[in-house]
């Protein structure tokens, strides 16, 4: 199965309409995606989590990390339920994900020509 990791299609809309500040996207990305990624390796309560995976859930979306996004989105839905039994799983395949298009934006960011 071949995942999106990026979609190039909403990355080409975001160089438009951004132009210069494009390259400050990406890295306003990829330092918010950090942070929220150490929240939910550090979150112990599914409020937090929750919210966290929520905004994660957005901002990925808006940048076109489609799988990305949904794993948040799982996430987030998850807990919300009463066991918390299962999360660490998840949040190491955001985690993973994450890996792969910090990889792509900085590949992006290094191509990237205004």
């Amino acid at each position: 199965m071949n995942e999106i990791h990026l979609d190039r299609d909403v990355l080409s809309t975001l160089k438009e309409v951004m132009e210069e500040g494009y390259l400050e996207l990406l890295d306003t990305f990829r330092n918010d995606s950090e942070a929220r990624l150490r929240v939910l390796h550090e979150a112990r309560d599914a409020e937090k989590l929750s919210a966290t995976a929520h905004s994660f859930k957005g901002s990925s979306s808006n940048m076109g990390a489609i799988r990305l996004a949904e794993l948040c989105g799982e996430l987030e839905q998850r807990a919300k339920q009463p066991s918390l039994g299962g999360i660490e799983k998840l949040v190491s395949e955001i985690d993973s994900e994450f890996a792969h298009v910090r990889n792509l934006c900085q590949e992006e960011r290094e191509g990237f020509h205004c």
